[in-house]
């Protein structure tokens, strides 16, 4: 029987990196949440909450190593970091657009970071049970 492997400096460097994105796309997707309450708008919390839970859970599963789950967030990372970035550019609106930006960002780190890539390769192997 071999000993289990150690993680490789890539793996253990893409740990942080990879708790920071996913911490950045809820807090980008919580955002006009929080806006509204500290601007005391209380229309359309219960959708916004909503919201933040299933992000949250989404993000919670990718963090777990599910595939589908981080196949989803790409694609609504990018998705919506194209059309937030749209709109702000239509509504004149460079936070808005920033926000745009800090989606795309985000998501293409969750694809395109060789730390985050190793750390969640490591997750679905020990999710499978494979070795890498």
């Amino acid at each position: 029987m071999t000993p289990p492997l150690s993680p490789s400096p890539l793996v253990a460097a893409g740990r942080p990196l990879t708790l920071a994105v996913l911490w950045g796309l809820f807090m980008l997707t919580s955002l006009p949440l929080l806006a509204g309450l500290v601007q005391g708008q209380a229309t359309g919390v219960e959708r916004q909450v909503l919201y933040a839970c299933a992000t949250a859970f989404l993000l919670g599963m990718v963090w777990r190593g599910s595939i589908w789950a981080w196949r989803l967030t790409v694609s609504f990372g990018m998705v919506a970091g194209f059309l937030v970035f749209i709109l702000g550019m239509l509504s004149g609106t460079w936070v808005i657009s920033g926000v745009g930006l800090g989606y795309l960002v985000l998501a293409t780190a969750l694809v395109g970071t060789a730390s985050v890539r190793a750390f969640l390769d490591s997750r679905w192997a020990a999710r499978s049970g494979r070795r890498l």
